[in-house]
C-alpha cells in the first residue's frame, strides 16, 4: 500500500546542464545530505529536483549547488514541505534523464505533475 509522506522538495532550473565535473559535485552533495535528486541533463534547459526528509538539508543542498555557478540558475520551487506518491522510505541517491518529457514522467509518478510544471514556466 502507498503511503503519502511529507517530505521536503525543491526544483532549480538553469541555462543548461552538461558538466560532468559539476554533475559529479551534485552527486557527492546530494549523498551528503542524504537526499533523492533527479537532473534533467545534456543540454537546455536544466533542471534539478530535490527530495529529502530534513528541510535544513534541502536548503542546504540548494545553496551548495548554487555555489557551483550554474549559467542562469534560478531556484523556480523554494525548499518546502510537499507530499509526495512514495512506496516505502525516502532512499538518498541520484538519478539523471536526458529528456524534459522523462523528467516529466518520473514527476508525474511521484504525483508532483503539475508543481513541477509551475516552477518550470
Amino acid at each position: 500500500m502507498s503511503r503519502i509522506p511529507i517530505i521536503y522538495t525543491t526544483l532549480i532550473r538553469t541555462h543548461h546542464i552538461t558538466s560532468r565535473k559539476k554533475l559529479s559535485r551534485v552527486k557527492k552533495i546530494a549523498a551528503l545530505y542524504n537526499l533523492q535528486v533527479l537532473i534533467r541533463s545534456g543540454g537546455s534547459p536544466g533542471i534539478m529536483y530535490a527530495e529529502g526528509s530534513d528541510e535544513a538539508a534541502v536548503n542546504s543542498w540548494v545553496s551548495s549547488v548554487q555555489a557551483l555557478r550554474y549559467k542562469d540558475f534560478h531556484c523556480a520551487q523554494k525548499p518546502a514541505a510537499n507530499q509526495i506518491r512514495r512506496d516505502g522510505p525516502i532512499k538518498d541517491g541520484f538519478d539523471e534523464v536526458t529528456s524534459v518529457a522523462e523528467f516529466g514522467e518520473r514527476m508525474e509518478q511521484r504525483g508532483l505533475g503539475g508543481w513541477w510544471r509551475i516552477g518550470s514556466e
